[in-house]
């Protein structure tokens, strides 16, 4: 890849736009192709040739409903890369017992009959871990796996963070793969633990103060 391109790339994930509910499907292909061989998704979702298919499906659920109304998802002009962040006071979960039964065939189809418990015991420990001072979420962060390797993360993530550091606020995040806990050590982010349910790999919350 020639060094024009790979410019032209960071500049793309450096300036990224706000998502608009357009926008959902794309975020799905690229959330579910970048979190294709994730460690604590590839625990919880089915295996099989179908598990891209419905890891999109998820994502893109996840960005038409929970992320992109409330205006903090953004991403790269050509599309290789992608943040969601949800604002202080935004649901981090499914709300009631109606949403969640509704939500049920989705988590079916993503975790399986065998595999529904660690769906569930993951959502618990997410649930018992997350901050409840006011803070910006960083639901999900992802690069195309073609441009992976290019700084496109730290390109998009660092521009996101100027909105949070416009207002004064803390960030937070669940890190599910150990090779990007750098990336976002880099970017001020500090270890606070393991979350993970027993059995599962590694997820580490990550706190990043106020600046």
């Amino acid at each position: 890849m020639s060094q024009d391109i790979r410019f032209e790339r960071l500049q793309a994930a450096s300036a990224p736009r706000q998502a608009k509910a357009m926008d959902a499907s794309a975020l799905g292909q690229l959330f579910g192709a970048a979190f294709l061989h994730d460690p604590v998704f590839a625990w919880i979702a089915r295996p099989g040739p179908e598990r891209k298919a419905v890891l999109e499906q998820f994502f893109s659920w996840m960005m038409d409903a929970r992320a992109i109304p409330f205006g903090e998802v953004w991403i790269a002009q050509d599309a290789g890369a992608a943040a969601a962040w949800l604002p202080p006071g935004a649901p981090v979960s499914p709300g009631g017992l109606v949403e969640q039964v509704k939500l049920l065939p989705l988590f079916l189809k993503l975790c399986g009959i065998t595999r529904l418990s660690r769906g569930a015991a993951m959502a618990d420990a997410l649930e018992k871990h997350h901050p409840h001072e006011p803070h910006f979420y960083l639901a999900v962060v992802g690069v195309a796996p073609g441009s992976q390797g290019m700084g496109l993360g730290s390109a998009i993530l660092d521009a996101t963070l100027k909105r949070v550091d416009a207002t004064h606020l803390p960030a937070y995040l669940e890190n599910s793969n150990p090779k990007n806990t750098r990336l976002y050590e880099r970017a001020g982010f500090v270890t606070r633990g393991d979350i993970a349910p027993k059995g599962a790999p590694p997820l580490l919350g990550m706190w990043r103060a106020a600046r």
